[in-house]
């Protein structure tokens, strides 16, 4: 985790505390946390030059037209992330079905029946920090594993958010794998975003849009641990419905080979993304680990 400074730890939370009301409060919350962004995009245009980049990779087929559309979709998507997570304090039970609603549970429903936990393979794909917080409301709560925020008073401020509807978090620290394989024991369900770029020591290296990406093992090496059900899960946001639909796709079935089990899971993740690309959290340097010898992609 970077080391920032107090002081700068100090005005980055008085400015999220700030902006929490306003998102809470006032009406067009998601277009007010657009114009946030926009400014955000402005002080930090290399994230807009990667999203352009990972689409000329992803989808060469594009026009500069659309993936600028594609680009635009990226930051209205995270604009929603912020507008909803401002609002959970108001979102219950009662309530949270004017937000979200299922597509896919009896999926999730085939899961538990098996009686060894789900394991949500999610991604930065839609409102993912809603997605857990609406299923603990809708179902059951679930676990989740989170990377700690390099500022510790946002990342105090994250989780207390993200916990108001029964959720545990599990950092990725040292200990984080015994309570994970525990709630497995006990069926119940754990997210885990699965579509983050890591470091050659860490991973293996699969197919991913017709790149080698380098991702994360032990997702697979864990399902086949646990026998866990594997489910891809994603809250999309739905334009014609004007709310997000928490869609679980059928169990992706694991046989105990690390590198064609974790192919199979992203393969559904590339698929989910294909059919809402404005969505996905393209500004991330998805393919910057390359193979021993290749190029740098970036």
């Amino acid at each position: 985790m970077a080391r920032h400074s107090p002081l700068r730890n100090r005005l980055e939370y008085a400015l999220v505390r700030c902006l929490l009301p306003a998102f809470r409060y006032l009406p067009n919350s998601t277009k007010l946390a657009r114009l946030a962004f926009g400014v955000f995009d402005r002080l930090a245009p290399r994230l807009r030059a990667t999203a352009h980049r990972n689409l000329e990779l992803a989808l060469p087929g594009q026009s500069a037209e659309e993936r600028a559309k594609i680009v635009e979709g990226c930051w209205w998507s995270l604009a929603r992330v912020i507008a909803t997570l401002a609002r959970f304090p108001d979102i219950g039970k009662d309530n949270v079905h004017q937000f979200i609603r299922y597509e896919g549970f009896e999926h999730f429903e085939e899961a538990k029946r098996r009686g060894k936990g789900v394991l949500f393979a999610t991604a930065h794909l839609g409102n993912w920090e809603f997605s857990a917080f609406a299923h603990a409301l809708m179902a059951e709560p679930m676990s989740f594993v989170v990377r700690p925020m390099d500022n510790p008073l946002l990342d105090e401020l994250a989780t207390k958010y993200r916990t108001l509807s029964g959720n545990r978090l599990l950092g990725r620290g040292k200990d984080f794998l015994r309570p994970l394989v525990e709630a497995l024991k006990r069926n119940e369900a754990v997210g885990i975003l699965i579509d983050q770029n890591v470091t050659a020591d860490r991973g293996i290296f699969v197919d991913f849009f017709g790149h080698k990406a380098c991702v994360d093992a032990g997702f697979a090496r864990l399902a086949a641990r646990t026998g866990a059900a594997v489910i891809p899960g994603y809250a999309l946001w739905s334009e014609a419905e004007q709310k997000h639909v928490l869609h679980f796709d059928p169990i992706v079935e694991m046989e105990g080979d690390v590198q064609a089990d974790t192919q199979r899971v992203h393969a559904a993740l590339e698929a989910a993304i294909r059919n809402h690309p404005e969505q996905w959290l393209w500004i991330h340097r998805r393919w910057k680990t390359r193979p021993a010898g290749e190029a740098p992609l970036y």
